[in-house]
């Protein structure tokens, strides 16, 4: 255990990790902030200042979906940077593997899958041809950035620019 000692008193390092994070799931499953003090026997305001201090990014949750990239990760963790809530990017091979290896039920599940996770989003960002564009505006009703990497049927994978999405999501968080 790591102990800390203030004054007279020894502070448990890993009991505050662990209220901490109690406080927090309660919070994500929807608990006031009032009834998180209760249960820590704090003040509410204590419980606000804590959120404040992990805050990331204040606002709308986004999403980032494209197929086919070919610099996955690199977009990726650009979107990790500023704390983008769900991420399914593919390249050419996985958007192919998915498509020929899973059964027609499979397929339409997994399609429907992803747009249930994006309509529980404020802001989606779409990469895609200009026919995937297209469906997608018509599938999520949300504010939708779209990225066109060509015109259907794209064949291969393409490249979009990091500092493009950097971009994009630096305007977001202002």
């Amino acid at each position: 255990m790591d102990f800390i000692r203030v004054g007279d008193k020894l502070i448990s390092r890993q009991r505050i990790v662990h209220m901490i994070d109690k406080a927090l799931e309660k919070r994500v499953a929807g608990a006031s902030q009032q009834e998180v003090a209760n249960m820590l026997g704090v003040d509410r305001s204590f419980v606000s200042r804590l959120e404040t201090l992990g805050e990331i990014r204040k606002g709308s949750k986004i999403a980032l979906i494209g197929f086919p990239v070919g610099n996955k990760d690199e977009l990726k963790q650009v979107a990790d940077e500023f704390g983008v809530d769900y991420c399914y990017l593919l390249n050419d091979e996985e958007r192919w593997r998915l498509a020929n290896e899973s059964s027609g039920a499979d397929l339409i599940n997994e399609i429907m899958r992803v747009v249930a996770l994006a309509r529980a989003h404020d802001t989606v960002i779409f990469i895609g041809s200009d026919m995937r564009i297209r469906f997608v505006e018509a599938m999520v009703d949300k504010q939708l950035i779209p990225i066109n990497i060509g015109e259907s049927p794209i064949k291969g994978d393409r490249y979009v620019d990091p500092e493009y999405l950097r971009k994009i999501l630096q305007a977001l968080q202002n």
